[in-house]
């Protein structure tokens, strides 16, 4: 058998609610009325704690925030464009133009969730990932000539959405760095 856990004090315990009673709080009020009598019967009473922090609410509206490192955004970025290559040749009977549609809220995903130090590995990633997720969704020919021909093909054919892609990311990485060189530089004059 267990031995009884101590309890916590109401201080350590949290805020609690009004009308509700604490450790010692209720009794402390009902001796003070004087009645001793249910000074047994209110200690007994749980105590309720009310949570501090943000609501459920707002916690569901914020979007995560995970930080990638430049590795980390590499491969998040290859592996959701070879998911959505591969998804796009199955539902869609590899359209480059989904595929190409696709491809932008992944760069925007990566230029949001890599690291302030590791900023500039984004725009360099994302090209290297839509040509990987291609791969699937560029037409095949007969053996490695065809295939590699029906890849260069793609790649030409869809440099608009490549382009496009790579200069959202490129822009959202640069207002980031933007705004965290003058943060940095508010942060270091002096106070007047």
């Amino acid at each position: 058998m267990r031995p009884p856990r101590p309890e916590r004090s109401a201080r350590a315990a949290g805020p609690v609610t009004r009308g509700e009673a604490s450790p010692g709080g209720a009794a402390r009020e009902g001796a003070a009325r004087g009645g001793a009598a249910r000074e047994g019967a209110a200690s007994r009473l749980p105590v309720v704690r009310r949570r501090s922090g943000p609501s459920v609410a707002r916690a569901g509206r914020r979007m995560p925030g995970p930080r990638l490192t430049g590795l980390g955004a590499a491969l998040f970025c290859a592996v959701a464009m070879c998911v959505l290559g591969v998804l796009d040749r199955v539902l869609f009977g590899a359209s480059p133009t989904a595929y190409g549609v696709l491809f932008l809220p992944v760069c925007v995903l990566t230029a949001v969730w890599v690291r302030r130090g590791d900023l500039a590995a984004a725009p360099v990633v994302a090209p290297i990932a839509f040509a990987v997720g291609l791969l699937p969704v560029a037409g095949s020919g007969d053996g490695a000539g065809g295939r590699l021909m029906g890849f260069v093909t793609a790649l030409a054919t869809e440099a608009g959405w490549l382009y496009g892609g790579t200069l959202v990311t490129g822009a959202i990485v640069l207002v980031r760095r933007i705004r965290l060189v003058r943060r940095r530089a508010a942060g270091k004059r002096p106070a007047a």
